[in-house]
């Protein structure tokens, strides 16, 4: 396959912003009519039947992978006009957009993938579509052609050393900030990466202390409490950047964007000064204690209870899966303070203090104990479970001073965690795509590199295309939560398929390596590992499914 730029003519369909556009409004009245026919199934009433919605489960969560589908086409059509007008819209993006839109209607057409096992067709919604003239039907027949997923893998190798395959459409501020992190990554991240993953080591303090002075952990703090007051959109480029080099760096920041947006929309003015300036400087470390054992995604149901014990409380249960626990300063701790409940208005969040524990002794704290989950990948800060009995929380670290708003606190926060783990995913896509590309450059088969067979330059080049769709509804989701716009809808579809994405990026990236990918000491296992959980933590994938399907009905 020559990737000469004079050798192969540009597959490039003439007027194509014109055809993408002109395909965007009839998937307008399609995902209308497909709205509208769940509703009379799950809403019959005007208001969703919980039964009813559960029982046609299936079917609800296709709706919300074609919304979040038909969003993705609209922000690409976007993403292409503003380059156009820019005159940045060169062939590798035309490409991209091109092959985007072809692939992503067809599946529209004819099935989408909501993992390997299960497919949301039409027929399932109950609706039907004429998705075989016009604009939709040339894009369809033409846009994904192999030669066009070959031109572009041809443009990808002379570009090869760029930290994205296509321009991204951000201002050059933002552009800035992914060059520096970028480049932090590749010197300090990359190459110690896969060994902190095989010898399941924390990330070394240096590291931390070093984006401490980056002002990672402030980056979204408002100025007025030392943080960098810089907008979610510099967040996902940061942390997508830091995951491209590792999921565990770019996963650093997460948990101080969460300690932070609970203590910015729920915590009281004297809780903002006391604790925002030290979560922005890198002083503490906090990290998330919501999970328990029996509860997983249904958080209403937790057990774990806080007991007030004169003007403080005590907190006696039973929490997992709590990242980074060891190292940590403070808790945000998820607790039920009104006994009678059986629900989410008995719960309230506290800002639980502990001491920062070493290796011999993680968790020095009286009244709390840990261990460590051992786990397949997402190593750098480790998983533990967490046992409280009669751990004591000061009565003036209950979030927001008062009780049973724990709920409704951390609902306020997964619009920037979600949008903040589909960054992350996009970075480990697009780890993927580079570690596979560079070993198809050097692996040699039949006397030729592997990125020559057509197979394997389709998979880079699918890659690529899903890698830049992700990217463009992750960057739309925060411009909308920066505009303090709800955004929970957005955010919800940019974790969905960006999840899907980094995990079919590695999959192949793993498949390209053969039987070496297989090996422990190849980066593509590292990166198959690390993939997997995006589509899991901050909501399963049928959760995410869920909620989004709810939303839209």
């Amino acid at each position: 396959m020559p990737h000469d730029g004079q050798q192969m003519p540009s597959p490039v369909m003439p007027d194509l912003l014109e055809l993408t556009a002109a395909a965007l409004t009839p998937l307008d009245g399609l995902l209308k009519d497909a709205t509208e026919a769940m509703r009379a199934r799950v809403a019959p009433g005007g208001k969703v039947d919980a039964a009813l919605l559960e029982a046609d489960q299936y079917a609800a969560h296709g709706l919300a992978w074609l919304a979040t589908y038909v969003e993705s086409l609209r922000q690409m059509q976007g993403w292409a006009a503003r380059l156009h007008s820019d005159g940045q819209f060169g062939e590798m993006e035309q490409l991209i957009h091109q092959i985007g839109f072809g692939e992503y209607l067809n599946q529209i057409a004819g099935g989408i993938a909501m993992n390997q096992g299960e497919v949301a067709r039409l027929s399932d919604l109950g609706v039907s579509a004429d998705l075989k003239s016009g604009a939709i039907a040339r894009l369809r027949a033409e846009a994904n052609s192999p030669a066009a997923r070959a031109r572009l893998v041809a443009l990808m190798r002379d570009n090869h050393g760029r930290a994205t395959f296509g321009t991204t459409g951000l201002d050059e501020d933002l552009e800035m900030i992914r060059d520096q992190f970028r480049r932090y990554a590749e010197e300090q991240v990359t190459p110690h990466a896969h060994e902190w993953h095989l010898k399941d080591e924390l990330i070394p303090m240096p590291v931390i202390e070093q984006l401490s002075e980056m002002g990672v952990f402030g980056l979204t703090i408002p100025e007025e409490f030392g943080g960098l007051g810089m907008p979610k959109a510099a967040m996902a480029v940061v942390s997508e950047e830091l995951s491209r080099g590792y999921i565990g760096v770019g996963s650093l920041g997460t948990r101080t964007e969460i300690a932070a947006e609970l203590i910015l929309c729920g915590g009281t003015p004297e809780q903002k000064q006391e604790w925002l300036p030290k979560l922005a400087s890198g002083e503490i470390l906090p990290t998330a204690v919501f999970t328990e054992p029996n509860t997983g995604s249904d958080l209403g149901s937790l057990r774990t209870r806080a007991v007030k014990v004169g003007d403080d409380w005590e907190i006696t249960g039973n929490k997992t899966w709590i990242t980074h626990a060891a190292r940590t300063h403070v808790m945000t701790v998820l607790a039920r303070t009104i006994p009678d409940t059986t629900d989410y208005r008995g719960l309230s969040m506290f800002l639980a203090e502990k001491t920062p524990g070493t290796d011999e002794n993680p968790f020095p704290t009286p009244g709390m104990t840990g261990g460590e989950i051992e786990v397949l990948g997402y190593r750098g800060m480790k998983e533990y479970e967490l046992g409280f009995d009669g751990f004591k929380v000061k009565g003036e670290n209950l979030l927001g001073g008062v009780e049973g708003q724990g709920f409704k606190q951390l609902m306020q926060t997964f619009e920037s965690a979600r949008i903040q783990t589909a960054a992350r995913a996009i970075g480990v896509a697009q780890n993927a795509l580079e570690v596979a590309m560079q070993y198809a450059e050097d692996r040699k088969q039949f006397g030729k590199s592997l990125i020559e067979f057509p197979r394997v330059a389709s998979k880079l080049a699918m890659m690529a295309v899903e890698i830049m769709i992700a990217r463009q509804l992750t960057y739309f989701s925060a411009r909308e939560k920066d505009a303090e716009r709800r955004c929970d809808l957005e955010a919800g579809m940019a974790k969905l398929l960006a999840a899907r994405v980094a995990w079919a990026a590695a999959d192949n990236g793993l498949q390209i390596h053969g039987g070496n990918g297989f090996a422990l000491e190849y980066q593509i296992s590292r990166i198959l590992c690390d993939a997997r959980i995006l589509n899991i933590f901050e909501g399963a994938g049928e959760i995410q499914a869920q909620v989004i399907a709810r939303r839209l009905l």
